[in-house]
């Protein structure tokens, strides 16, 4: 079968590689039909994170099931699923808490598409894909739903979903007013593409605020976030800013990081996607006088996926609007050429 592959000096091509084996009593072979590009994925494909090249690329996918072990219950052949970018057995205490980022019945961080850094699983641009535990990973996608509207559901769509859902309704209930500020690139050269923050805007707003700011250096993210109803903000329009009680950091910079949580209210929520960079200053002692919270860390994809579908089922949510571009599959190469060397958001490519 093909897999695509990026090496140094961004050299795209499809390679003949076996196989998956045979799923086993608990998994599954699927075939992806609708691969989304991630925010890391420019950086990855550049060389510019921890994760060495080659890579084979693709972990966000919606994908048709080929064949399923013997113990499976709740996917069948034919079926179109979301595929977590996360690998999780569904049974050990991590899983069974919500926390199936931390499975620990695989190894730390096992994940599709980040080549040795998540482990020998493969990419979603393959033409077959091993899930390892069918029932607890697949989430069938629901009638109604186009793949391409869903390919990033598994990974970017869920980040920026959880960085709002769990915080937002508490506090439009004590305030309807509730401001949101979302803090993407505070840098012009940022590699990281703003889907997560974009992603996370419109959440809010499904969710009911009325006022979410959305904040980056790049005029073509600003553009978009207007497109979408949020109010865009270059970052020195934030000096004198009131903090606002639910911030989210995806600036993948700790300049933006300690931008989001000085902008965060007293018993505020400042909850971050992270990055790849080592270390960060934070205002401890701001943070600490505030009596606010701070969150960092990676998203439970698994665990956020059901939700987003039905959020996007009721028709209040509509990640599509983030895509710039679609692409056919066959076309991987040269449309993720154009995808990491130029400002595009979001490429989504199709069977």
């Amino acid at each position: 079968m093909r897999t695509l592959t990026v090496s140094p000096g961004l050299r795209l091509a499809w390679r003949d590689v076996p196989v998956p084996p045979p799923p086993g009593r608990l998994g599954a072979i699927v075939h992806p039909v609708a691969v989304a590009t991630c925010d890391l994925d420019r950086a990855l494909a550049l060389g510019a994170t921890p994760f060495a090249l080659p890579v084979g690329l693709g972990h966000e996918c919606v994908a048709e099931v080929l064949e399923v072990g013997e113990r499976v219950t709740d996917v069948r052949p034919g079926q179109l699923v979301v595929v977590p970018f996360q690998i999780n057995c569904g049974a050990c205490p991590p899983c069974r808490g919500g926390r199936t980022g931390n499975c620990t019945a695989v190894p730390p961080l096992s994940m599709y598409g980040f080549g040795l850094g998540g482990g020998h699983w493969g990419g979603a641009l393959s033409d077959q894909l091993l899930v390892p535990f069918a029932d607890a990973m697949l989430v069938p996608l629901p009638g109604g739903l186009e793949p391409a509207a869903a390919a990033s559901v598994c990974d970017n769509v869920s980040d920026g979903f959880r960085h709002i859902a769990p915080h937002l309704p508490g506090l439009l209930e004590r305030d309807p007013d509730t401001e949101v500020l979302i803090i993407a690139a505070v840098t012009r050269g940022s590699m990281f593409s703003p889907s997560v923050a974009l992603y996370a805007g419109l959440a809010a707003r499904a969710l009911g605020a009325r006022h979410v700011h959305l904040v980056d250096e790049r005029r073509s993210v600003r553009d978009h976030a207007e497109r979408l109803s949020l109010h865009a903000m270059r970052p020195e329009e934030l000096r004198g800013q009131a903090p606002v009680p639910l911030v989210v950091d995806s600036s993948a910079h700790p300049r933006g990081l300690r931008a989001a949580l000085s902008h965060t209210a007293p018993d505020g929520i400042c909850t971050s996607a992270g990055g790849v960079y080592g270390t960060a200053r934070i205002p401890a002692g701001l943070l600490y006088s505030r009596n606010a919270t701070y969150h960092v860390g990676r998203t439970h994809s698994r665990a956020m996926i059901p939700q987003v579908l039905d959020l996007m089922t009721s028709g209040r949510f509509h990640p599509e609007a983030v895509t710039t571009t679609v692409a056919p599959l066959d076309d991987a190469p040269r449309a993720l050429r154009q995808h990491y060397l130029t400002d595009s958001t979001k490429t989504i490519l199709t069977a």
